[in-house]
């Protein structure tokens, strides 16, 4: 292990963002700057019990912590002046929350006209749903998207919280601030960015919106093209219990899948994979013939071919196939295995600068770098506003 902090690097090197410690999207969206070179301060709370995420948790790589309460007036000063001197701010409280702290969009705007403020929830900051709780599987049953997965006939599905809180809110909610910081390098006011995941995910659906008003998707789950309805883009299950990904979609690659499976078994038919009527029957035939062999042997005929046939690996796994490791997928930093920053730059390369921090980590460091001196920051450290 090694405790040697990376020079900054990556596109966003230079910019200052303030995250007011959240859990979830917020801190995905954090951790997307951060790997693409910002310098983000967390700003946590100085009594997180029951609240944040656990030690170590790699959506807190990146990045230096400060501790503060933020609920007395020299917490909220402490943050303003960290404001100040930043380009962006992220928060993931409930609307009017940070309002009520003396930390809103005006009060931060007032001390740095420049800011952009981001701000992440799951039903945005307006509407009838706005001040009401809610996670990643409610706001997923809103836009449509939940009823649209799952096995025909079976109740939907949860994508875990991949689709919710970290596509359609942590990604748009960092897409949202830097397309506002380039706003502002080209001579705009700072602004607030809304992120909402209802909004995110929805967009994120924007093509399935498409293809049912073109009349080429049905309401009904599980019966559709990417839905698990065709036999050619689907899960089989092999002779050890594991299972393949097929998604042959086109039909020269579905060709090339028949070719060199010998497809179909003695008994069984090579119907015409056009007609939804014969998927049935396909899905059978295509069943027989995946479980007369392991999921490495099938891997191991078709893995370098335009089969499009894929092993379905476990998380253990992952890191470890030849593809991904051969483009470094993933890396070890601080002696932890960890998904690496994407995407790539060929002129600002990106890399993990730092371990997840423990809580209050560097606040000496940072509150000194916005102005304040040591007898300063030991007054607050001995009344409790930092920690």
């Amino acid at each position: 292990m090694t405790d040697d902090v990376a020079a900054p690097t990556g596109p966003l090197t230079g910019v200052r963002v303030i995250e007011l410690a959240g859990i979830g999207p917020g801190p995905f969206a954090a951790m997307m700057l951060a790997d693409l070179g910002a310098d983000v301060v967390r700003v946590d709370r100085t009594t997180p019990a029951g609240f944040g995420s656990p030690p170590g948790d790699l959506l807190n790589r990146g990045r230096r912590s400060v501790a503060v309460d933020l609920k007395s007036a020299e917490g909220r000063e402490v943050v303003l002046a960290l404001v100040a001197g930043a380009d962006a701010l992220l928060e993931g409280f409930r609307p009017g929350v940070t309002e009520r702290l003396g930390l809103g969009p005006a009060d931060c705007l007032a001390v740095n006209p420049r800011l952009v403020y981001g701000r992440m929830t799951g039903w945005g900051q307006d509407g009838p749903l706005a001040p009401y709780a809610g996670h990643d599987i409610d706001y997923l049953a809103l836009t449509g998207a939940l009823h649209g997965i799952g096995r025909a006939g079976e109740r939907p599905v949860p994508p875990m919280n991949l689709l919710g809180d970290f596509g359609g809110g942590g990604m748009m909610l960092a897409l949202g601030v830097v397309a506002a910081l380039y706003a502002v390098r080209a001579g705009a006011a700072g602004q607030v960015v809304d992120a909402a995941i209802v909004d995110g995910v929805s967009v994120l659906a924007t093509q399935i919106h498409s293809l049912r008003q073109l009349g080429m998707w049905q309401d009904q789950r599980g019966v559709n093209l990417l839905d698990g309805g065709a036999p050619f883009y689907d899960t089989y299950e092999c002779a050890d219990g594991r299972y393949l990904a097929v998604g042959a979609l086109e039909p020269r690659f579905y060709d090339e899948l028949v070719r060199l499976t010998g497809f179909p078994l003695p008994g069984d038919e090579a119907l015409d994979r056009t007609d939804p009527a014969n998927w049935p029957a396909l899905r059978e035939a295509w069943g027989r013939l995946f479980r007369t062999r392991t999921r490495d042997e099938w891997t191991a005929l078709l893995n370098e071919s335009d089969a499009c046939v894929a092993p379905v690996l476990d998380w253990r796994e992952a890191p470890e196939h030849q593809h991904l490791a051969a483009r470094g997928v993933f890396v070890e930093h601080d002696g932890v295995t960890q998904p690496a920053p994407a995407p790539r730059f060929s002129g600002t390369p990106t890399g993990v600068r730092r371990p997840p921090p423990r809580p209050g980590e560097h606040t000496d460091e940072v509150l000194a770098e916005a102005g304040l001196d040591a007898e300063r920051i030991a007054a607050l450290r001995a009344g409790g506003v930092v920690g």
